[in-house]
């Protein structure tokens, strides 16, 4: 169960190897969680990071999990919660995908929209109800500000960004009042490894610094997490901007 903070002692990861989530998971075993599930492909980085963890003190398991195959969701997130009660789920998969190739090859666009879309769908509807029949516990989602207006230069990863914040918000409605709490985390540019090579835009953020903000919304039962929080007025400006000057913005 959670503690008086609001903070977990079980973690489930849905993408294990993030950096934002292992920052989370990091931050969150030092303060009280004991178990972290850990669930993505099978690969030396997920069993890196889960002998990380372990490392601090956590008692970590690794499950194998794939965003783009939701017929498994509903079997491999069972096993997980049949172990015992998750205080925390902190959906945190997605691709960025390349903008330039994926408006060439469809296919690739599409990948990107399944990945962080359609499988977070699945597995956050898993999630939910597992939480649901427990009568607690949380679901941190890892939107993005690119879902909050879309961009000429990453309009297929904003898209996907935008359904997956419009999903959140509205399971964190259906839950209400079930003792199930559902936060939406909306990061601005992640310096990690996702990211590298590309342009830095402003009020670029690190996972630590999300991580940070992530415990704080879990103290606060907040609903909506911006990082950094200037980010809440800024796209609130941009949100209203006519569409023929926004297409000018360099942004």
């Amino acid at each position: 169960m959670k503690d008086a903070f609001g903070l977990p002692q079980s973690l489930l990861v849905l993408g294990g190897t993030s950096e934002i989530a292992l920052a989370t998971a990091r931050r969150l075993v030092a303060r009280r969680t004991r178990t972290v599930w850990l669930a993505g492909r099978p690969s030396p980085a997920l069993e890196a990071a889960a002998s990380q963890l372990r490392a601090l003190g956590a008692d970590v398991h690794t499950v194998a999990f794939d965003a783009l195959d939701p017929r498994s969701h509903e079997t491999v997130l069972g096993k997980v919660f049949s172990e015992g009660d998750i205080d925390m789920v902190l959906l945190a998969f997605g691709i960025l995908g390349d903008q330039a190739q994926d408006e060439r090859e469809p296919v690739a666009a599409v990948r990107v929209a399944q990945t962080n879309y359609t499988g977070a769908v699945s597995a956050g509807l898993v999630s939910a109800r597992a939480l649901q029949s427990q009568g607690h516990g949380s679901l941190v989602v890892l939107s993005s500000v690119a879902g909050e207006r879309a961009r000429r230069a990453n309009f297929i990863y904003g898209s996907s960004k935008a359904g997956l914040d419009a999903f959140a918000q509205g399971l964190g409605d259906a839950l209400h009042g079930t003792g199930v709490h559902v936060m939406v985390v909306r990061p601005g540019f992640v310096r990690s490894k996702m990211t590298a090579g590309l342009e830095e835009a402003p009020l670029a953020t690190t996972p630590e610094a999300v991580a940070t903000a992530i415990e704080l919304g879990l103290r606060r039962r907040s609903e909506t997490v911006w990082v950094p929080g200037a980010l809440r007025v800024v796209m609130s400006a941009l949100r209203h901007v006519p569409r023929a000057v926004f297409r000018r913005l360099p942004i």
